[in-house]
């Protein structure tokens, strides 16, 4: 979860007096809310500290009791935001016996959740220290087989062409249209389109797992001395590259290529010892490219709506390092012929 807050820092007391705040904000309602709340779940003389709010309207508190106990409070305004799907995936990873957030209460009427605390440490962090990397990313590989290798039908919504088009159209929209002030001729729409087509015919083709849709450094958090899992709640059912994709080609920190190719094939060892099926090394390489190229896409629209939608300006200052993913993989797959004069037309972003 994107964090916008320093873990740790401690909130003013939740409800103040009104020349301090403005107790009609939406914001003090919440607040007013939560502590009438964890009075409920006995934790009256808990002190919350805010944690982290993320890039939807969810926001994340520690609530530590006197005896040192604590735990972590989820709040997902009921009109904004929807706690079944957390509560469902969190469900899913408990049974396949993946390290994540635990569900101890859940309201999701008054969009509150009580989970376990699994402290402070996330992998973004842990890595700063080169020594750590290897150890690191080979659990959260690891991690990940297990994950997939969970997989069941039917139970997580589908990753299909749909949500892919959505996903794909954010970068015309936010990236080019707002952020960028174009207005693309025929000529771009049509190498957009069919490199569309190309994106969404390669996901759809591959064979289908459980997906994280953010398994990333900053959603891993190192627990108990390996990778436990946070940001779950939009998991879907999808290609099987994509978490794979997500991990190597950070939105947060970048690694050198040889390295990455290193940890791809530590990932297929260790998915052809768990029994997944994946196609030969060069056409998975292929596959991962291409689907590495449509997260990208979606991810600079994304951080240009967060930017100018959202006011949350900081994600746009990560936009140069997806463009450097998007020109790498064009150059690696003459299957992204489009994506070079697609990138070319546009100008240098602000």
């Amino acid at each position: 979860m994107p964090a916008d807050y320093q873990v740790g820092r401690v909130l003013p007391q939740l409800t103040s007096r009104r020349s301090e705040r403005n107790v009609n904000s939406p914001v003090d309602a919440r607040a007013a809310a939560l502590a009438a709340w964890l009075a409920q779940q006995d934790l009256a003389d808990a002190q919350v500290s805010l944690l982290a709010a993320d890039a939807s309207f969810r926001r994340y508190f520690r609530a530590r009791r006197p005896d040192g106990q604590s735990f972590v409070v989820m709040d997902a305004p009921p009109a904004k935001e929807s706690c079944e799907a957390f509560v469902r995936v969190a469900e899913l990873l408990a049974q396949a016996d993946i390290p994540a957030p635990r569900v101890l209460v859940a309201d999701e009427a008054a969009g509150f959740l009580l989970l376990t605390d699994l402290g402070d440490e996330s992998y973004l962090q842990a890595l700063a220290d080169p020594a750590r990397a290897e150890i690191l990313m080979g659990a959260a590989i690891d991690l990940l087989v297990r994950w997939q290798m969970a997989s069941r039908p039917g139970v997580l919504p589908p990753y299909g062409e749909a949500l892919l088009s959505r996903e794909l159209e954010l970068f015309p929209e936010w990236y080019v249209g707002v952020h960028l002030g174009q207005t693309p001729d025929a000529r771009w729409w049509a190498r957009w389109r069919s490199l569309s087509r190309r994106l969404i015919d390669n996901a759809l083709e591959q064979p289908q797992v459980f997906v994280h849709r953010d398994y990333m450094p900053r959603n891993l958090m190192v627990h108990a001395g390996g990778p436990a899992v946070i940001d779950f709640q939009d998991a879907v059912c999808g290609p099987v590259s994509y978490d794979v994709v997500s991990l190597f080609r950070d939105a947060f920190l970048s690694w050198e290529e040889p390295r990455v190719r290193q940890w791809m094939a530590r990932y297929r060892r260790s998915a052809a010892q768990a029994g997944l099926a994946l196609p030969a090394a060069a056409t998975f390489a292929q596959q991962a490219d291409l689907m590495g190229v449509q997260r990208h896409l979606k991810v600079l629209g994304i951080f240009a709506r967060l930017h100018y939608r959202d006011h949350k300006s900081h994600y746009l200052a990560e936009t140069p390092r997806f463009l450097r993913y998007l020109h790498e993989a064009e150059r690696r797959q003459p299957a992204l012929a489009e994506l070079a004069p697609l990138l070319a037309a546009l100008p240098a972003p602000r």
